[in-house]
């Protein structure tokens, strides 16, 4: 998975919510009022569950090629191995980053006096 270097979050977490904000400019342009959508519009939830779901093909995927690699030598090359492990890595860290973003960002809020 590959890092969004301005904002240090997973490039599809970027592109999702880039996505929702379009879509979000496009209805307030075409002056679309509270109607609901056959299909549910996209989400901050839904963002970041797909960036979830992306992590954990991304670790499962390599899980895959370095068992393959340890069955087989010949079957996987291991720099493909390392890449996918790397990889992964690369996509769960920043998962964590954002995760312990939101959890700050969440103590902020909380922590405001009203």
């Amino acid at each position: 998975m590959e890092v969004n270097a301005r904002s240090a979050l997973p490039t599809t977490l970027v592109d999702a919510l880039r996505r929702n904000a379009a879509a979000k400019a496009t209805e307030a342009a075409a002056g679309v009022a509270a109607v609901q959508p056959a299909s549910p519009a996209p989400s901050f939830g839904g963002a970041l569950e797909s960036a979830l779901r992306a992590v954990s093909a991304s670790q499962a995927q390599s899980n895959q090629l370095t068992e393959a690699f340890l069955r087989d030598p010949g079957s996987v090359s291991l720099e493909a191995a390392m890449v996918a492990s790397q990889k992964s890595q690369i996509a769960f860290q920043s998962a964590l980053h954002v995760r312990n973003r939101l959890v700050a960002a969440y103590s902020d809020i909380m922590n405001m006096q009203v």
